[in-house]
């Protein structure tokens, strides 16, 4: 079992400046965990944590059922992928892989078997005798992928290790992930800034914000059911659009969203959980995803001031007042002009509205506290 367990885990620097924030988080045997944020949010401080590479200032961190506080980095049983590759320039590819069992007295035997193998997983056999500056980018991260591999680690920690490359060959690479991934079937921490990576490549999303984690869940769970504008607004692209000044109102046991004058019932599985909620009427922040907006009917009212022509849909920026619009529509069957200057009506499902109180920033819906105060502090109020 490669089970890895954060109780209350927190980083202070020697200024008292707090990086992390009580991290609560316990990763299943052969999960692919991802932790995504912002830059300066704590991700990569969190999973150097785990490796051993930051002092841990309070709480605990357990590897296979073990507290590994004060275990040195070596003897966790983890192996490590850096942004920056991290390779020995001096060394060929092959005696960049072999070196950790080198350390370790490994047969001669032992290792050419393994980093053999290793390297025709990753298909960077041909390059066994080259040195790193006579490779690609990718070709070197492969390398440095497979230099964590030959060691049989418990657990696999990737720091950005796709940031350096250019779009397509990050696309690559992260199907290369995937399928890796299922060969070895162990246990993955990953730190990325890229949502698509971290919407493809995990099981859960940890995702964190000035040292907090504001929301654990799949890829569809905080797709769908953000808990925070924080979270709405970083994961999806294009990212959700936002109505400032709406309104819930309640009127003879229903509840309704107000956009821009414009009243829509809410579906029967957001009156029960309002209800439940014992949801007050209050001023919200409403949120709608690109995709989810149709064009040609409903009530409200947008002028386009872009219309992005991608082949089977457009990108569309309009405003609809002080509100800045983006929709995505399909061009299959559209009969309404999207050119720049046309105003257009939309309009959307209720069910897909997302409702976020204005005042704390949460979801009026997907918000629980006790679930919050269980798993990971989340940030009290949206700035």
């Amino acid at each position: 079992m490669s089970e890895v367990i954060l109780k209350n885990l927190k980083k202070v620097y020697d200024n008292k400046v707090t990086a992390v924030h009580d991290v609560n988080l316990e990763i299943e045997d052969k999960e692919f965990i991802v932790l995504v944020g912002p830059s300066g949010c704590g991700k990569s401080t969190t999973l150097r944590m785990v490796a051993g590479l930051e002092e841990i200032s309070d709480g605990e961190l357990y590897i296979d059922g073990k507290l590994v506080n004060d275990v040195a980095p070596k003897d966790r049983d983890i192996a490590m992928v850096f942004q920056s590759y991290a390779l020995y320039p001096h060394m060929t590819v092959y005696e960049n892989m072999a070196f950790a069992l080198k350390l370790r007295k490994v047969p001669k035997k032992e290792i050419d078997k393994k980093v053999r193998e290793v390297a025709a997983i990753l298909d960077i056999t041909e390059y066994l005798r080259r040195k790193p500056k006579a490779l690609s980018g990718g070709q070197r991260q492969r390398v440095a992928i497979g230099r964590a591999m030959v060691r049989d680690p418990k657990v696999f920690l990737m720091d950005e290790p796709l940031s350096n490359l250019d779009a397509k060959l990050r696309n690559q690479m992260r199907a290369e992930i995937i399928k890796l991934r299922k060969r070895i079937n162990t246990t993955f921490m990953y730190v990325t800034h890229d949502q698509t990576e971290a919407m493809t490549l995990g099981d859960r999303i940890v995702i964190m914000k000035d040292g907090l984690v504001n929301q654990i869940g799949t890829p569809q769970e905080v797709f769908n059911k953000p808990v925070n504008l924080f979270v709405a607004g970083f994961i999806g692209m294009p990212v959700m659009n936002f109505f400032d000044n709406c309104k819930l109102l309640c009127e003879n046991g229903l509840y309704y969203a107000e956009i821009r004058g414009v009243r829509f019932e809410l579906s029967a599985f957001q009156q029960k959980a309002l209800k439940e909620k014992n949801a007050q009427p209050c001023d919200i922040v409403a949120g709608i995803r690109p995709q989810h907006i149709s064009v040609g009917e409903g009530e409200l009212k947008a002028e386009i001031e872009v219309s992005e022509m991608m082949g089977s849909e457009y990108n569309i920026h309009a405003k609809s007042g002080d509100d800045e619009v983006v929709m995505v529509i399909p061009t299959v069957g559209l009969e309404t002009d999207v050119s720049m200057g046309a105003t257009v009506s939309f309009t959307t499902q209720p069910e897909l509205i997302q409702l976020f109180d204005k005042e704390t920033g949460n979801n009026l819906i997907w918000f629980d506290a006790d679930s919050a105060e269980k798993n990971a502090p989340v940030c009290k109020k949206y700035e």
